[in-house]
């Protein structure tokens, strides 16, 4: 249709830049100037002129964002939220939705909350709507199995329920539940160590939440400590019957250490004495072979006659004789065995 106006009056052709120019400029007015949110907030009673809608638009703030918590905070009669603050808040990428969530809860549950440290406990990290309801609501934390010995060495396994209060006042600069968890551990070990037996701590499991109440949990942290209630107390390992297991063996190999020592001494010492006997054997060997020699050379010198070495010969003839009758007759004992 527009190119069959163009064709029929060919002077339209003249405005096209004109009107495309009109176009860029109603369009980027209307981004800029976002008169919807402005006729909103005007009807909601919101004060908002559009300079600052269009500041908005220049800073890269989203003003959809800014005028629905304006809104909300204006319904809800609460006075310290101003333009500028939200802005700042978003700007130093806080979540304005749920700072102005929990001031609203807060102010509906009669709780002390300023806009200030409401957008400080957001920029810290933390989740100031889900603080203020555990501050109005108590909260349940269940620890994790935790594992301690008494002094008669038998393991307990207890697990406890841990219900707190959030302090908003200490929760900028307080430490979280993960600490408050840990002294609770800390406090079930110091507990079960310092019992006599475990049947103690069976028989009265309360005595763990005494004992780590008057040790003061909460000093430090962003959580009131209403009550440590025992879930359950279970018995684990013989700690110390392991323990002596342990010794008894090491004790073991000690001692097996030692007699493999001391054998090793023994058959040293045993090699050390079969040596020197064949040390003697070997001299004694050379000293008899000197005799035929002594003997040879008596003759020749003339201090030995023949029938002096014929009764040498008798004498040792003898002794070989009476030595056969002293020693026992070996027997072999494959013949012994023939015989059977």
């Amino acid at each position: 249709m527009l190119f069959i106006l163009l064709n029929q009056s060919p002077n339209l052709w003249v405005w096209i830049p004109s009107i495309i120019v009109l176009l860029a400029l109603l369009v980027a007015f209307f981004y800029y100037v976002p008169m919807g949110l402005w006729v909103t907030a005007r009807f909601s009673g919101v004060k908002l002129g559009i300079p600052q809608l269009i500041g908005m638009r220049l800073r890269r703030v989203q003003p959809s964002i800014i005028v629905e918590e304006l809104i909300k905070a204006s319904k809800a009669e609460l006075g310290d939220v101003k333009f500028g603050s939200l802005e700042a808040h978003y700007l130093a990428k806080g979540n304005i939705t749920t700072v102005v969530d929990a001031l609203i809860s807060a102010k509906n549950a009669r709780i002390p909350l300023s806009f200030e440290e409401a957008a400080a406990i957001d920029l810290a990290g933390r989740n100031v709507f889900e603080a203020v309801k555990d501050s109005v609501n108590t909260k349940v934390i269940d620890s994790p199995q935790i594992e301690a010995v008494a002094k008669d060495g038998i393991q307990l396994i207890v697990k406890a329920r841990i219900t707190v209060r959030a302090h908003l006042d200490k929760l900028v600069g307080g430490a979280g539940e993960e600490t408050v968890v840990a002294r609770v551990g800390q406090g079930i070990v110091s507990a079960i160590g310092s019992a006599e037996g475990h049947e103690h701590i069976l028989a009265d499991p309360e005595q763990i939440s005494r004992k780590i109440d008057a040790e003061g949990l909460s000093v430090g942290t962003a959580y009131e400590v209403l009550s440590i209630d025992i879930a359950d107390v279970d018995i684990g390992k013989s700690i110390g019957a392991e323990l002596k297991a342990e010794e008894a063996k090491a004790e073991l190999q000690v001692a097996r250490a030692k007699a493999e020592e001391k054998r090793a001494e023994a058959v040293a010492e045993e090699q050390y004495y079969k040596a020197r006997v064949q040390e003697m054997r070997a001299k004694l060997i050379e000293a008899e072979a000197q005799v035929p020699m002594a003997i040879a050379e008596a003759f020749r010198l003339g201090n030995l006659g023949v029938m002096d070495y014929y009764r040498l010969q008798n004498m040792e003839a003898d002794t070989k004789m009476r030595r056969s009758f002293s020693e026992p007759e070996e027997t072999n004992p494959e013949e012994e065995d023939g015989e059977s």
